[in-house]
């Protein structure tokens, strides 16, 4: 069990699941020592929260971190199981994903990889959102055929 430096404060522990699925929940620096323990040994980890329970399954874990408690701890160890299991899903996911062209009307083009399909995305330089033209058909990129997003025109969304 971890034996550090016991306080107070929270920290905010953000995790993936295998799935893909993110959450956040608020650890005192002892459970995240706890949480550190569990993770290694691939045991289920239960703790309370004020008057209500968590429980997260290591096996379920894709990775996770926490800001500001550890300043030595600077890796993630993934037992080795789970290691295989998020680079095969890495590698799924970049089989399964799409290129998506981006038109803004800020002037930013570029294309990216999209993990999934989607209709609407954010332009990376004005943080406006574009959506996807269903009527316009896959554009000639670089990296490939890609979706066309755009916030230059309305685009229809049904």
């Amino acid at each position: 069990m971890y034996s550090g430096k016991q306080d107070d404060n929270l920290h905010i522990m953000t995790y993936t699941l295998n799935s893909g699925v993110k959450g956040t929940v608020p650890l005192s620096a002892a459970q995240i020592g706890e949480w550190l323990d569990s993770y290694r040994s691939n045991t289920k980890f239960v703790t309370e929260i004020g008057k209500e329970f968590f429980g997260l399954n290591p096996e379920l874990v894709a990775d996770f971190k926490v800001q500001n408690v550890f300043s030595s701890y600077r890796e993630v160890v993934l037992p080795k199981q789970q290691e295989v299991v998020y680079n095969r899903l890495s590698e799924e996911f970049k089989k399964n994903s799409v290129w998506i062209h981006i038109d803004c009307k800020c002037g930013t083009t570029y294309t990216t990889e999209s993990p999934y399909y989607r209709t609407k995305w954010y332009c990376t330089k004005c943080k406006e959102i574009v959506f996807l033209d269903k009527k316009k058909p896959l554009v000639k990129t670089n990296k490939g055929d890609a979706h066309y997003m755009t916030n230059k025109y309305l685009v229809d969304r049904d």
